[in-house]
């Protein structure tokens, strides 16, 4: 009979001393679907080179012509995550585990934000289009953090990224260059343009 009395409020302990070592999930947009995006430091780099070949290519013919893939995009973003403490807070990046995705003409991110011991899945749909003084220009559709609220910057944070993927990869050649277009389709962007 004793046993029987300690094991209900040490069931309950036991519970709740496991929920609080553990994270909770509280849901957000399902991204469940989409094929996971591998980061690694060589997509990482490869967009690098990619934007050096679009402009040595450009030097030649003025025109430059740069493609962008999901893995060197969502890299470039996981990497400067980690790195930026602009983009994070409490010491940790307001989104963990990023995917981005460019499709339909949009950049759609998901990816995971946590503030205490809840952990919710979000998403960013980003348009993305030509500013008339030929830059590129970014517009937050919508931003979807579960329960939790949007964080304050967000907007300039993601600007910030994309800005520093535009020039700060490519040094003072982006400097010289107008943007004409972007599309987004299939797993690409595509930025095209002409040097000044």
């Amino acid at each position: 009979m004793k046993q029987t009395k300690y094991a209900l409020p040490l069931f309950l302990l036991v519970l709740l001393l496991t929920s609080l070592a553990c994270t909770i999930s509280v849901g957000g947009p399902d991204y469940s679907d989409l094929t996971p995006i591998p980061v690694s430091t060589e997509a990482a780099d490869s967009l690098k080179e990619e934007m050096k070949r679009a402009f040595e290519a450009g030097a030649q013919t003025g025109v430059v012509t740069l493609t962008i893939t999901e893995p060197q995009i969502t890299s470039v973003l996981a990497f400067r995550l980690l790195s930026d403490p602009t983009m994070q807070t409490d010491k940790k990046p307001f989104i963990t585990d990023p995917q981005v995705y460019l499709r339909d003409g949009q950049m759609k991110i998901y990816g995971k934000s946590e503030q205490g011991m809840f952990v919710a899945d979000i998403g960013i749909i980003v348009n993305i289009g030509v500013s008339e003084l030929g830059k590129p220009k970014i517009e937050i559709a919508s931003a979807d953090f579960g329960p939790f609220p949007v964080p304050n910057g967000i907007k300039e944070a993601l600007t910030n990224m994309i800005d520093e993927a535009y020039t700060g990869s490519i040094g003072p050649a982006a400097t010289g260059l107008r943007v004409e277009s972007i599309s987004i389709a299939d797993g690409v962007m595509t930025i095209t343009g002409r040097t000044k």
